[in-house]
């Protein structure tokens, strides 16, 4: 996958489409990421000891990873990400747009 957790990113398509958010968790077995505030769902819950209450929460729900790319770390705007490996054979993600290195 093209972005990881704690990664800033923009969604391009869905209903959310032009936010920004921070990744929280990536599933990549499922080609999936939960980014904050982002598909925001309401869960219906049963009373719990940690949740006395119940109720209806609105939680973050998993977008697809092809409709998130990465914030530029130098300019801010969305870029793709290419991968480049450095003179001591790590391996590092790129900012297309800029050149600067992400990780």
């Amino acid at each position: 996958m093209h972005v990881k957790k704690d990664d800033n990113v923009f969604v391009i398509t869905g209903k959310d489409k032009g936010k920004k958010g921070r990744i929280i968790a990536a599933y990549p077995r499922e080609n999936r990421v939960l980014v904050e505030g982002v598909n925001m769902v309401k869960k219906h819950t049963k009373p719990s000891q940690s949740n006395p209450q119940g109720g209806i929460i609105a939680q973050e729900a998993p977008i697809h990873v092809s409709n998130v790319m990465l914030i530029d770390p130098k300019s801010g705007q969305p870029t793709r990400v290419g991968y480049k490996v450095m003179d001591n054979g790590q391996k590092v993600r790129i900012a297309k747009k800029s050149g600067e290195v992400i990780d």
